[in-house]
């Protein structure tokens, strides 16, 4: 699905978008009222300027739009690989990227995202699992690590990581994984208009990702973690 059909699917009344070097920045209209956008395209590795870029446009919507529901498009290609955003701390960048979005929520903004074509790494952290919550669509592709790479830092065979991706959603990429984790939160087909209603009139900002995922086969333990920690915290 292009970005075109992908806005029209979403926002059948209207909407308004400006595109510049991979940011895509506007709002779609809805009876109850706008939506802002905010996101990449083309599969925009995210550096220094693409992060500050988002986090701009994240707090423009709250000084000028209070409370209006922020719905982030993913499309990226994880965090940029270059000698330049390396040496200016891209990852503190992608930080600011996340205080901004954070930012947004203590001020009363929903923040949803919607994975369209492909998240990977610290761009999917960044910019798509910082929201309250977190959808895809069918044949989005989604992944913090590819296998390869996965092999290559734990030391583990890539025979091993594969036969480990049949039996464990943890190890393995892809939408289903990420949504029997609790991670994605559902998967937008048919009506997209209706799954976004939906998933404004069901948001809230409070974090139940471990025990979703824990419900559905996932995550059995990060809830449990969890509670111990807080309950030792308090």
């Amino acid at each position: 699905m292009t970005l075109a059909e992908l806005l029209d699917s979403l926002f059948p009344t209207g909407h308004r978008t400006t595109v510049e070097s991979g940011v895509i920045a506007g709002a779609g209209t809805r009876v109850r009222g706008d939506v802002a956008l905010i996101g990449t395209v083309d599969h925009a590795p995210i550096g220094v300027d693409t992060a500050l870029a988002l986090a701009s446009h994240v707090l423009r919507v709250v000084q000028e739009k209070p409370r209006m529901p922020i719905l982030l498009l993913v499309d990226n290609a994880g965090q940029r690989l270059s000698r330049r955003d390396e040496l200016f701390g891209n990852n503190g960048y992608l930080a600011h990227l996340a205080k901004c979005l954070e930012v947004a929520r203590a001020r009363g903004h929903r923040v949803l995202s919607l994975v369209y074509d492909q998240a990977v790494s610290g761009g999917f952290l960044a910019a798509g699992m910082i929201a309250d919550r977190t959808y895809a669509l069918p044949d989005a592709r989604i992944h913090v690590m590819n296998l390869p790479a996965m092999s290559r830092i734990t030391q583990i065979p890539l025979d091993r990581l594969e036969t480990l991706c049949a039996n464990s959603a943890v190890f393995a990429p892809g939408v289903p994984s990420f949504h029997k984790l609790g991670i994605v939160e559902g998967v937008w087909d048919g009506d997209l208009a209706a799954a976004l209603e939906d998933a404004l009139e069901a948001s809230s900002n409070e974090d139940t990702r471990s025990e979703t995922g824990r419900a559905r086969g996932g995550r059995m333990l990060a809830a449990d973690i969890v509670g111990r920690v807080l309950e030792a915290a308090a």
